[in-house]
């Protein structure tokens, strides 16, 4: 939380995160030109930003893309903001809910716990729907089988999908197509890796979500930040986390 804060005290590295809230996926020259300071001034900040999380980079050819990842502004927001002002204002703070070119988005979070531990709470039914607004995954978890989300009081499949690569506890990748209402079911297939890196005693888990049409809803995609935020409560406190997706069904 000391490095999220110290990283957002400074009135240009929040204006960077503006820029990457504006357009997602820019390298360092085109944010080093929207800047009247030098280059390595903004290396300096984007590093800063990297450093507490905020911001992810993507190889992608000769370029490195700087991505916004929201999700420790969503654990700020849960631990400093959502008990003073109700659940219903963090609808209100998705700082990623209207992103013009949607078509990759990083999401990065730690969590202290085994990458096994992880891997179980990723692909577990139970457990996926303690975090994931009570829907349950099932699937066999093998490449080319199929995955269904679904969830109790929802009369037909909230999503499916096909597993396309499967390495425990390490990498899992699958397709989705999001059914859970009328204005996500025509945006099509798009795909989710997930990503689990050992860091001492805890796990870096990258997720990302591609394969997104330009100008994509974001209900496809908007949700991450609040999902991972529940996993990373319940495997280090074994709680559940109150959100606006978990209230959905509630």
């Amino acid at each position: 939380m000391d490095a999220i804060f110290k990283a957002l005290a400074d009135p240009t590295r929040r204006s960077l995160l503006d820029e990457l809230f504006r357009q997602d996926g820019q390298t360092l020259s085109a944010l080093e030109h929207r800047f009247a300071i030098t280059r390595f001034a903004v290396m300096k900040h984007l590093k800063q930003l990297e450093e507490a999380g905020l911001v992810v980079t993507r190889r992608q050819g000769r370029e490195k893309l700087h991505f916004l990842n929201p999700v420790p502004i969503r654990l700020v927001h849960d631990r400093w903001v959502s008990k003073y002002t109700g659940p219903w204002a963090a609808a209100l703070s998705d700082l990623k809910s209207r992103l013009e070119t949607p078509m990759q988005k990083v999401f990065e979070i730690y969590i202290r716990t085994t990458p096994e531990r992880l891997w179980e709470a990723i692909t577990d039914r139970e457990i996926r729907s303690k975090y994931n607004f009570g829907a349950e995954v099932t699937s066999d978890w093998t490449p080319g089988s199929r995955f269904e989300m679904s969830h109790p009081k929802a009369p037909e499949l909230l999503g499916e999908g096909e597993i396309l690569e499967v390495d425990p506890p390490r990498r899992l990748v699958q397709s989705m197509v999001a059914l859970w209402s009328d204005a996500v079911k025509s945006e099509g297939t798009s795909r989710v890796t997930w990503e689990i890196e050992p860091v001492g005693d805890s796990c870096r888990l990258t997720v990302t979500h591609d394969h997104l049409r330009e100008g994509a809803n974001d209900e496809l995609y908007g949700g991450w930040p609040m999902i991972l935020s529940g996993l990373k409560t319940w495997l280090e406190t074994g709680e559940l986390l109150t959100t606006p997706g978990s209230l959905r069904y509630s």
